[in-house]
């Protein structure tokens, strides 16, 4: 699926300090797809970035193959679905 990143999507990914290669990167191999609310689910990956592990969470809205918003935590147990 071909998402569409939206000038808000890029700006927030610039803001939060998250290289497109690793957004790139989960969206096409995502560790784990959670529903989240409606038509979103959450595609997420561990990633280390500045040697430090976080859990990137990219929220996409599959009926209309749009990001609607990335950001990276720290607390993955949180968040991590086993």
């Amino acid at each position: 699926m071909k998402l569409e990143l939206t000038n808000h999507v890029r700006q927030e990914i610039q803001r939060r300090k998250i290289p497109l290669a690793v957004v790139e990167s989960v969206l096409k191999a995502p560790a784990q797809k959670v529903p989240e609310h409606g038509d979103v689910v959450c595609y997420q990956s561990k990633v280390e970035i500045n040697r430090r592990l976080y859990l990137i969470r990219a929220m996409v809205n599959e009926k209309t193959a749009k990001l609607v918003t990335v950001y990276r935590t720290s607390k993955i147990n949180k968040c991590w679905k086993t």
